[in-house]
């Protein structure tokens, strides 16, 4: 890998299927790990309640979401239940470019966009324990009608398949145990020699 890839951030893309955890495992990775930025994807929908422009999404509204997407501003988005989501290159390239690193919450069509224009990302799926447990964790949330409800563990079944070609696959049965795995890659990532070759090169100046 060139010098130029290593003096950059790391991306690391989380993906799962709703009802997986994912939301809460990524929030204590971030907790624990300070260095690592969130990337706050763009949306086209309203914010639900205690949601924080500029913290959970950046919210517009669909005509200017669509002006982005023309004008080429979204390295990945995707249209899900009528509302659009996306993330913008740009925003990707200005924490990478002051050397941080950048945690990205997103889909599989989406990782795959992201894997396409920064193979260097890690990428993690993260699981349920089984079908049953996800079925009965998208019913637990309490805020969505029995069709939705359908629907999302009908794309879920659709997103699992995916999981194959991720680096790092985590299995939630211990919501503490799969926060340590996920602390556990993101630390182990940042020791690779690749990673650290500009710092190995100045301070012992190996050819």
């Amino acid at each position: 890998m060139s010098k130029k890839l290593t003096d950059k951030g790391l991306i690391i893309v989380v993906s799962a299927p709703s009802g997986a955890g994912k939301s809460t495992i990524c929030r204590r990775l971030l907790a624990a790990c300070p260095e690592l930025e969130f990337s706050v994807s763009y949306t086209s929908r309203t914010p639900r309640p205690n949601e924080i422009g500029g913290k959970d999404y950046h919210f517009i509204s669909r005509e200017l979401f669509q002006r982005r997407i023309d004008e080429g501003e979204f390295v990945e988005w995707v249209e899900n239940y009528g509302q659009f989501y996306g993330t913008s290159v740009k925003a990707i390239n200005d924490v990478l470019n002051r050397g941080k690193d950048l945690l990205l919450d997103i889909e599989p069509r989406g990782a795959k966009a992201i894997k396409t224009q920064f193979p260097e990302a890690v990428f993690v799926f993260v699981l349920p324990p089984s079908p049953d447990e996800l079925l009965k964790r998208l019913k637990k949330r309490g805020h969505e009608s029995q069709e939705a409800i359908k629907i999302r563990f009908a794309q879920a079944n659709s997103e699992l398949k995916e999981v194959l070609w991720y680096n790092y696959t985590i299995f939630n049965e211990d919501l503490e145990t799969a926060v340590l795995q996920m602390i556990s890659i993101y630390r182990a990532e940042k020791c690779k020699t690749k990673r650290l070759r500009r710092k190995i090169d100045r301070v012992f100046k190996i050819e």
